[in-house]
């Protein structure tokens, strides 16, 4: 998916238009998607510069525009942090209508299994995909990354069941699910699998080896991952207490209707 959108330019351009800021650019990244990391490398970039400015010297002049070239290559490889892709032309956004209720059904002894929005098998079955592509390549992909990408999957798949039996409605939240699950996850694991296995510990342009990025990468979606547990539940979790707090002042200190029972 292309990331070519109005609110990627933007970011852009303003980048480059206060490039001299660019080292607290990775900090604000970090900050945003609460990577520990990131925020930690960022800080790292701002001292640097901040150290480069406070003394006057051809050395410091160097060390400062040295900073500012790091980042901004920094801010380039973190872009799946700050740059959402777009989503294809003509993709069904993930949202799932609520199941019509008919007005007079008769009693059930057993009370009937939720329905499951095809969206939601779609976005089962990609996850499913990759799980099983990382199951059958077990032997390759380092043991610290293979158990990154199982507890991401299961994270996801928790994410992926409570919003299709409840669906929060939220178009940001769908797409970026929808996006981790369909893209960014597959992505990682088809692109290492890609790489000859003799060129796993040869270092790249970026300075680190295939295996290095795989793990980097892994850690970011597992941040992802776990970004959308919380926000998924912690929504929910509002969501019964506003309905909690309608019931304690609609029926509660007598005010409910007795209806002539005794």
């Amino acid at each position: 998916m292309s990331r070519l959108t109005l609110g990627n330019v933007f970011k852009v351009t303003v980048a480059l238009l206060f490039f001299p800021f660019m080292p607290l650019l990775i900090l604000m990244i970090g900050v945003r998607r609460k990577n520990f990391k990131v925020i930690l490398e960022g800080a790292l970039y701002v001292a640097l510069f901040l150290a480069a400015v406070s003394i006057t010297s051809t050395l410091s002049a160097f060390v400062g525009l040295g900073v500012i070239a790091v980042s901004g290559m920094r801010s380039y490889m973190l872009r799946d942090l700050w740059l959402h892709r777009r989503a294809p032309r003509g993709a069904q956004p993930y949202v799932m209508a609520q199941p019509s209720v008919p007005a007079q059904s008769a009693p059930s002894s057993s009370a009937p299994e939720a329905p499951v929005d095809p969206s939601a098998q779609e976005l089962a079955q990609a996850l499913a995909w990759s799980a099983s592509l990382a199951k059958q390549n077990k032997a390759r992909i380092p043991t610290e990354a293979y158990v990154s990408i199982l507890e991401t999957c299961q994270t996801l798949d928790a994410v992926i069941d409570a919003e299709a039996r409840q669906p929060l409605g939220d178009p940001q939240f769908e797409y970026e699910l929808s996006a981790t699950v369909r893209d960014y996850l597959p992505s990682v694991l088809r692109s290492y699998l890609a790489v000859p296995p003799r060129m796993l510990e040869t270092r790249q342009a970026s300075g680190r080896t295939p295996n290095q990025e795989l793990v980097e990468q892994l850690q970011l979606l597992s941040g992802q991952a776990d970004t959308l547990h919380a926000s998924r539940h912690r929504r929910t979790s509002a969501e019964l207490t506003n309905t909690g707090n309608f019931l304690r002042e609609r029926f509660g200190r007598g005010q409910g209707y007795d209806f002539g029972i005794k």
